[in-house]
């Protein structure tokens, strides 16, 4: 015992003047901070580490074993479940919006094919005058917008690219080609992205090769089939037809290009996919002035549409009377109402992408696009089969 004591005072007195030194650099780092007059921020020393880490500075964790284990799951919970959460928005928004616009897009498409340009043009607007909320500052006028984070050159190739990607997509339409075969065509988005990964210098590995290629053939064969069994009959336009096919064709190289851009603009400058879309929609719409004279004539189409059906006065027979009387003249125009429909769903399906886009790569954007295009094939072989019920 008494070797002992003498060993505890020899270190304690060993510990003495290394905690005496301690204290005099603080003291001296106090006065020398304090020599300007400013302020002297207060420390914050952690004292008291995890008992999760106990063990890892030696101190000795005596709780039950079942405790810990519910202290980490509890542990890796709380720190998990804001990316599930984030990964449950994304795919929400993509696969809810996106296979919702598929529904719109072909009750529009069926009877007027030449509106794809109308349809792009005000997609663009509406995401561009809902994305100046998000960009708004009061405090810098005239135009009252945040400062970039990304320098507007930068965008204006993605810009450029948007644009035309979507204006040919829609085109496309106007060239005899069925919703089932554009997404049978778009459906090779994940072939085109690793090809263009490829001559941009991007490496993948065999996994990641043989799982797009699976993809593909499965989106392509259960869209081919789909479309067969209901046309059963080949298209007879063909040129048409084949315009088409390369215009489509144009719009997925166009749409690998940027998708490589985008990931390379977001490691250079951070996920500013707020900033992306705003700036991609906003400086993008003088761009569709060539096109006011036909976007007005779709437009016209449109309105003169058949009414869109509404609910039955039997169902409505709690309602006041003036407001009975003058539902019968109420008129809806069905297309515009599907217009509506599809902007709003296409700016779900936008943010979706773009979230997904800056925390991920741009293959891991294609396959996830190829997987909704999958569930996509479904919304219109629902329709075909009201019609034929219907008929």
């Amino acid at each position: 015992m008494a070797r002992r004591r003498r060993a505890d005072s020899a270190s304690n007195q060993q510990q003495a003047p290394m905690t005496i030194q301690r204290r005099r650099s603080t003291l001296r780092d106090l006065q020398a901070s304090n020599t300007d007059g400013d302020v002297v921020a207060p420390k914050v020393i952690n004292a008291a580490p995890s008992l999760e880490k106990a063990e890892m500075y030696g101190i000795n964790d005596k709780r039950p074993r079942s405790s810990k284990l519910l202290a980490m799951a509890g542990r890796i919970f709380i720190e998990t479940i804001p990316q599930w959460l984030a990964v449950g928005a994304m795919l929400g928004l993509i696969f809810g919006g996106c296979c919702s616009n598929v529904f719109a897009l072909e009750a529009i498409v069926k009877v007027e094919p030449d509106s794809g340009t109308l349809m792009t043009f005000v997609q663009f607007l509406f995401v561009a005058v809902t994305g100046y909320i998000s960009q708004f500052d009061q405090s810098r006028p005239p135009l009252f917008l945040t400062p970039n984070r990304v320098p507007i050159r930068r965008w204006i190739i993605n810009i450029v690219l948007f644009f035309t990607i979507n204006v040919l997509n829609n085109h496309a339409f106007s060239y005899n080609i069925s919703v089932p075969m554009h997404i049978i065509l778009r459906s090779g988005g994940s072939i085109t992205t690793l090809a263009g990964g490829y001559i941009w210098g991007k490496r993948f590995s065999r996994i990641q090769v043989i799982a797009v290629t699976l993809l593909t053939i499965g989106v392509v064969t259960a869209a081919w089939s789909d479309a067969q069994s209901k046309n059963g009959k080949v298209d007879e336009d063909i040129p048409s037809f084949n315009t088409g096919l390369v215009i489509l064709f144009i719009a997925q190289v166009l749409s690998a290009i940027m998708g490589l851009y985008t990931e390379e603009t977001y490691k250079e400058y951070g996920p500013h996919w707020k900033e992306n879309l705003f700036y991609s929609h906003l400086l993008a719409l003088p761009l569709f002035a060539p096109f006011i004279p036909s976007m007005h004539r779709q437009l016209l189409k449109l309105a003169s549409s058949a009414p869109l059906g509404l609910p039955t006065l039997d169902s409505l027979q709690n309602l006041p009377s003036d407001l009975l009387s003058k539902l019968p003249h109420i008129y809806l125009p069905s297309q515009l109402i599907y217009l509506a429909m599809n902007v709003l769903t296409q700016y779900a399906c936008i943010r979706g992408v773009n979230l997904l886009a800056a925390a991920s790569s741009a293959l891991t954007v294609t396959i996830v696009l190829n997987l909704k295009e999958v569930m996509g094939i479904g919304i219109p072989s629902t329709i075909y089969r009201s019609d034929e019920v219907a008929t």
